[in-house]
């Protein structure tokens, strides 16, 4: 006797992403390129997600943007004082923002393309677990099935009850890009990446800036000496930093402007205020509750577990939609990995446990790996190596007063545990760090290295320097640590 087997189910596709975001492209490319048939489905005119078009991109070019115009550097440098016009400084501001977006967008298009990945414009809902439909904007309908699918739908600004977002003053952090002129003045509530970021960008602009955090510290995530030199540097700025308050009422006051009410009872007046107290997971309108997949309220992300597979097998989830830690870059690999799982790829099986940070506030702060107080809490006796831009050729060339870098190691082994920088193109640097960690290399691998003069890439040899002077159990560098301090004000 034979014994027959079903047939097997002709899906449409072997992968369905939601979302066209980093995660999306990603996800959607790795798949393609094993070649599975692939559809994205963007609810946009493009792809990009937030990262190319409110957030990511946009945020760091207009930041780019600023110091060229803000003449921020030159001021010191060579007592050049540029007069910011308020009208029309904006405009300048946006173009380059749409410039960089227009690059993008078309690398993704190219991209998606030669990997035959379908794009279906429209929005999705999941009508069963093996079903989506894709509503398009002439009101056309059409449902698609696979055998997988990737949920990447990023997120979106969280927006409190009791605050107007109708006010043309009142912004979040994806409408902050719209502006059409220059605030005088702008109060910032949340002291989170995204907070300190537009915070000194504002700032560098001649912007009377105040930021309101209900935390002890900003970012209280980096190394607390980082941290504490961020915020002296960002009080350089101008701006006045508020720690452990929180807004009670926001409200416009007539021709005084938006009115900010504090619990201490402290009043703040400001032409404009920016609310950047955190993100929801893009997740409400999916129907996923529908289908069974499970999704923490009340911020709407997707639970997920270290395959990146929901609580329904066949699908998955990556990028800003699961939460932390919402970088781009982290979504891009989670995507990878997710569908090398889903499928069985012998290709990328794990994201990387060391996750460089990068802020780009004015000056640049970046980190991968321990700080002193975890190497600590590991049981082992943290070393410390600095060595400060003020010392650097390179440095002193471009003038950056506030340049540190700070390398951890451990005691027994001096293996780099750690790398904290904040300067001039920390987000840059912070990567040799990252591949002497990865690599296993210890104090002596920089002392070995050579690097290139003038360049601030040698400030990795000194701050080793400086860690080996204190295993000899004395002092290299030429400048002490700043206290740290939790303050208030």
């Amino acid at each position: 006797m034979v014994t027959r087997y079903p047939p097997p189910v002709a899906y449409d596709f072997d992968l369905v992403v939601l979302g066209g975001g980093p995660a999306g492209e990603k996800g959607a490319v790795q798949a393609a390129y094993f070649k599975k048939k692939v559809a994205i489905i963007e609810r946009e005119a493009e792809p990009g997600g937030a990262a190319v078009h409110t957030g990511t991109l946009p945020s760091k070019t207009l930041r780019e943007t600023s110091l060229f115009l803000s003449g921020h550097q030159a001021r010191d440098l060579y007592g050049v004082d540029v007069e910011i016009d308020r009208v029309k400084a904006p405009p300048r501001l946006l173009a380059r923002k749409d410039a960089v977006r227009g690059l993008e967008v078309a690398r993704i298009w190219w991209n998606l393309n030669r990997h035959d990945v379908t794009v279906l414009r429209g929005h999705a809902r999941f009508v069963d677990p093996r079903t989506v439909e894709v509503a398009g904007r002439d009101g056309s309908t059409r449902r698609i099935t696979a055998e997988y699918f990737l949920v990447a739908t990023g997120s979106v600004p969280f927006r409190p009850a009791g605050i107007d977002f109708d006010d043309p003053d009142i912004e979040d952090s994806d409408t902050i890009l719209r502006l059409s002129k220059l605030p005088r003045s702008l109060t910032v509530l949340g002291a989170g990446v995204i907070g300190c970021e537009y915070a000194t960008i504002f700032a560098a602009m001649g912007v009377e800036v105040q930021i309101v955090e209900p935390r002890s510290a900003i970012l209280p995530f980096l190394d607390p000496e980082i941290g504490e030199r961020l915020s002296k540097a960002m009080e350089r700025l101008g701006i006045h930093v508020l720690l452990g308050d929180g807004y009670e009422t926001v409200r416009r006051d007539g021709a005084r402007g938006i009115v900010t009410t504090l619990k201490s009872g402290k009043v703040l007046v400001s032409e404009q205020l920016l609310f950047a107290a955190g993100r929801n997971g893009n997740t409400r309108s999916l129907g996923l509750a529908d289908i069974g997949v499970q999704v923490v309220e009340p911020r709407g992300y997707i639970t997920v577990d270290e395959d990146y597979r929901t609580s329904v097998p066949h699908v998955f989830a990556a990028g800003d939609c699961i939460g932390f830690p919402s970088l781009a870059s982290t979504s891009m690999e989670q995507a990878r990995v997710a569908v090398c799982r889903a499928f069985g790829f012998a290709y990328k099986k794990q994201v990387s446990e060391l996750l460089p940070y990068g802020i780009y506030t004015i000056p640049e702060v970046s980190c991968v790996g321990l700080t002193e107080d975890q190497v600590t809490e590991r049981g082992q006796t943290p070393i410390v190596g600095r060595a400060f831009y003020l010392n650097n050729a390179r440095g002193k060339i471009i003038g950056d007063k506030d340049g540190v870098v700070k390398l951890v190691f451990d005691f027994e082994s001096r293996k780099l545990l750690g790398c904290h920088c904040i300067g001039d193109r920390a987000t840059e640097l912070v990567h040799i760090g990252q591949a002497v960690i990865m690599l296993g290399g210890t104090a002596e691998t920089f002392i070995e290295m050579v690097f290139n003069y003038p360049t601030l890439a040698e400030i990795f040899k000194y701050a080793a320097y400086d860690a080996l002077g204190r295993w000899a159990g004395h002092r290299l560098t030429n400048l002490p640590p700043i206290s740290v301090t939790t303050r208030s004000s």
